[in-house]
């Protein structure tokens, strides 16, 4: 929409806003870009066949913990920006608070592990592909919810894309932490933090383009 042609609907009159409106494309966005990053993943990549078991596990539920909890914080922020004149500042400090307990975490794990397995711990086995899958699975997501936040008014395109990508990328770590064999916390502090920033750059670098009004 141009800015003339909202200010000639402004004139003419009362302009009812339905209620939880952004709430509610935003879910169904989500919704969907889930829906196809899970269908996604089970076709390219597979559930880890030990799921079962490494649902067990305390650190399975930290990686998830973490991802989930980017990508919250995204969703946050993305509620935030598709208004006019919305700031995600202290949105973007409570990022600060898992990746500080993840680090923390790692921190301690190498110190009562022997230097021979440090470098194990914080690479895996799949450090190399890790920041790209994440990237990837995190790609319908990132169109699902560019095509809600054009329906809505978002005024700082930059940022508002950043917030898109902080969401697509912290969902997307959730649909890889199914597949993803890995479960130290030095790989997930390093690696899954990567594969979620990746997106949240090209959204930043992209949002004033494909987010133009």
């Amino acid at each position: 929409m141009k800015t003339d042609d909202l200010i000639l609907m402004l004139a003419q009159g009362d302009v009812a806003v339905p209620r939880h409106v952004v709430a509610k494309r935003l879910s169904i966005a989500l919704g969907i870009g889930l829906f196809v990053s899970f269908g996604l993943m089970l076709a390219a990549l597979g559930l880890r066949p030990d799921l079962e078991s490494a649902s067990m596990l305390p650190m399975f539920w930290v990686k998830l913990a973490f991802a989930f909890s980017m990508g919250t914080i995204g969703l946050i922020a993305v509620k935030k920006v598709a208004r006019p004149e919305g700031t995600i500042n202290r949105t973007l400090w409570a990022m600060a608070f898992p990746i500080g307990l993840i680090w923390l975490l790692s921190l301690i794990l190498v110190a009562y592990e022997p230097s021979s397995q440090r470098w194990h711990m914080l690479l895996g086995e799949t450090w190399y592909e890790c920041p790209l899958l994440i990237t990837m699975l995190s790609a319908p997501i990132f169109i699902a919810l560019l095509w809600a936040m054009r329906s809505l008014a978002p005024t700082q395109l930059g940022l508002a894309g950043a917030a898109v990508g902080l969401m697509s990328g912290g969902w997307g770590a959730v649909v890889y932490s199914l597949h993803c064999p890995e479960m130290g916390a030095p790989f997930i502090g390093t690696w899954y933090l990567l594969g979620i920033l990746i997106p949240t750059v090209l959204g930043a670098l992209l949002g004033e383009t494909l987010l133009r009004w």
